[in-house]
């Protein structure tokens, strides 16, 4: 038992030994990384610059006047991109004898170069108020409900429905008195009803299918 503690005891003080090695070298590549973002041509501070460590979910944003402070470690890649400006990297150092790393990084500005568009006028003045003239002007909200509710259309319209407001209307009202009639329950199955099963022959026999 004394062997197995003692065993434990050492095992835990080299983990800690080792952990405290790693600790202390992980703080000696820490950098505090400073600088400010300015253009190239006037030397103008960028304001809110994105300064991110590549491969990465660190870093931080430059402020108003284009300065930027925040702890990284030798060799990494620092991106550095703002709009309208193009992307430039910075490698840290790994032989910094100091914690400290400060830059000035200058950004080119990227230009974009658009497509001609030519415009043309009107040709003489009497053309353009011809075509201002013969402009419809789009109609207001009073004008479109007058049109969606006039008679006539709404007469054609009704005239094409298989039924009127008033046969919807007792539709419905069947339907929803038969829903609330068999709440609860199985409605009932046509085809186990012997009456209509003898409508339904009565009618074959007479040949109504045959009419319709």
């Amino acid at each position: 038992m004394r062997k197995l503690v003692l065993f434990l005891f050492l095992l835990l003080i080299i983990k800690a030994e080792a952990f405290s090695q790693d600790n202390s070298q992980m703080n000696q590549n820490l950098v505090q990384f400073s600088g400010v973002v300015v253009t190239t041509d006037s030397l103008l501070p960028i304001p809110f610059t994105s300064i991110m460590i590549r491969n990465s979910y660190r870093g931080t944003i430059s402020d108003y006047y284009g300065f930027f402070s925040f702890v990284a470690r030798m060799g990494d890649t620092i991106e550095f991109s703002a709009l309208g400006y193009k992307r430039m990297n910075f490698v840290i150092p790994d032989t910094l004898s100091d914690h400290r790393c400060s830059l000035i990084q200058m950004l080119a500005k990227d230009t974009v170069l658009l497509k001609e568009v030519v415009i043309f006028p009107w040709p003489t003045k009497e053309q353009f108020k011809e075509a201002f003239l013969q402009l419809r002007i789009p109609a207001d909200d009073i004008a479109r409900a007058q049109r969606n509710l006039d008679s006539d259309q709404l007469g054609i319209l009704g005239a094409m429905m298989p039924m009127d407001g008033n046969m919807n209307f007792k539709y419905q009202m069947e339907q929803q008195s038969s829903r609330l009639y068999y709440s609860g329950q199985l409605p009932p199955n046509n085809l186990l009803n012997p009456i209509a099963w003898s409508k339904f022959i009565q009618m074959w026999q007479n040949g109504e299918f045959k009419k319709k």
